[in-house]
């Protein structure tokens, strides 16, 4: 099993815990933002299911129906999961409306506070597990698990020093905002991966440093070629695919211009992890850039 399904996995089991523990607080303590983060727990564990079965498939290599792999699906998991999140802040938006309107006291805020308290806990230590290992495997779908599992970090602090202040000052219509403000937050986290997971899905390039370290390894072998043009990028799950057209003398053997279009490659490749370049050869028309600029015969 590699890490990235064992930490997906360690996902699913906290989760789940953290749920229980939420919901039998709430209910015993009537406390709506507790609810609510029970509820946020469970689109959490919801998304931890989604990443962990998505890892698995986005890993299967390339096959006749899917030449390009399998790695879109941890996008798609990004944005299914960013959409369970909306749904549940709009619940808990809901809810927390109907208990400002018909107020309820918030009881046992001991045992609340103190729950609270273990699931941040809990979920910052999974949370930083998790967002290693997705660094490392350049894995969107984990990257979304943890994105969850800190946001809840914040909430359920939030929840806590709610209960706290409920219990100082006695003011229980507070539970009900502290539960508005919490949806608020994980409506922004929300949009962040929505954004995040989708464009990938469009072919959205690689970011400007991403490019530049690929013009960079392109740049040290400027001696030996006369121009690069069409240089295209995207990705796919963790891998980055890249295309450019390469411009050798016109005199160059194919096998010399192939040679060094194969050294290009593996430059590009090494200066970016999960990256497969691809280089389409071109002769020199005597209209590319060095001949426009220069007066030398490099070309010829």
């Amino acid at each position: 099993m590699n890490s990235k399904v064992k930490v997906a996995r360690l996902s699913i089991l906290s989760n789940s815990s953290l749920i229980l523990m939420k919901i039998f607080v709430g209910i015993f303590t009537g406390s709506v933002s507790i609810i609510s983060e029970a509820i946020h727990s469970t689109m959490d564990l919801a998304a931890a299911i989604i990443a962990f079965f998505s890892v698995k498939i986005s890993d299967k290599p390339a096959d006749k129906d899917h030449p390009y792999g399998h790695g879109k699906v941890e996008n798609i998991s990004g944005v299914l999961e960013a959409l369970l999140i909306f749904g549940a802040s709009v619940w808990i938006i809901v809810e927390a409306v109907k208990k400002i309107m018909h107020p309820e006291i918030v009881g046992s805020i001991g045992i609340g506070f103190i729950v609270m308290f273990i699931s941040a806990l809990v979920n910052h230590i999974v949370s930083k597990k998790i967002y290693k290992i997705a660094k490392q495997e350049d894995s969107i779908a984990l990257e979304a698990d943890a994105l969850h599992l800190k946001a809840d970090v914040y909430t359920s602090l939030g929840v806590g020093i709610g209960l706290l202040l409920i219990w100082i000052t006695k003011l229980h219509f507070l539970d009900p905002i502290v539960a508005i403000i919490v949806a608020i937050f994980i409506l922004k986290e929300a949009y962040s991966l929505l954004k995040t997971a989708f464009e990938p899905l469009l072919d959205v390039k690689l970011s400007d440093t991403q490019i530049n370290s690929i013009k960079a390894a392109i740049d040290k072998h400027s001696a030996v070629y006369c121009d690069f043009h069409d240089l295209r990028t995207r990705k796919s799950g963790r891998t980055k695919y890249i295309d450019l057209h390469l411009v050798f003398p016109e005199n160059m053997t194919i096998k010399d211009a192939h040679d060094i279009c194969d050294i290009i490659e593996n430059d590009i490749e090494k200066s970016l992890k999960n990256t497969h370049a691809t280089i389409h050869l071109e002769a020199c028309d005597k209209n590319c850039s060095y001949c426009k600029f220069t007066k030398k015969e490099k070309c010829k």
